[in-house]
């Protein structure tokens, strides 16, 4: 059984694999490990607090525009702080740590910049890029 070290952020919010491990291979014991697997093999994520209003908004948001993200509660999944701890390594200073959205194994950042995103134009050739939309 092959132990996996503690996974790396990159500067472009991309979680690096380990030792060029794939992900079937590296048990998921670190929270770290967690985020990156379910980043790397999903096109949307979200993840989110069951009470959050801002995390609505992300969500319904991503419905309104026909993706269907695998939303992660952390308030209700049990390793939910750990993640939530490796979320608050990702977020720049001032910004909440969830809602936390990947698109394309990579992190966007929080409903500001998924919603700055959507206003500017970026966000559907984003989703398009990452498989989770086709037309």
């Amino acid at each position: 059984m092959q132990v996996a070290k503690k996974s790396g952020i990159g500067m472009d919010g991309s979680i690096a694999s380990i030792n060029g491990d794939t992900a079937d291979s590296v048990k998921l014991d670190s929270p770290y490990e967690t985020v990156r697997q379910l980043a790397a093999c999903n096109a949307v994520v979200v993840f989110s607090m069951s009470g959050c209003c801002m995390c609505t908004v992300a969500k319904r948001l991503l419905f309104g525009l026909g993706v269907g993200p695998v939303i992660i509660e952390l308030d209700e999944h049990s390793a939910g702080p750990d993640i939530q701890a490796v979320l608050y390594e990702l977020c720049a200073d001032g910004q909440k740590p969830v809602p936390a959205v990947f698109v394309g194994g990579k992190f966007l950042g929080g409903v500001e910049t998924l919603m700055a995103c959507h206003i500017n134009g970026s966000l559907v050739p984003l989703l398009k890029d990452a498989g989770a939309l086709w037309l």
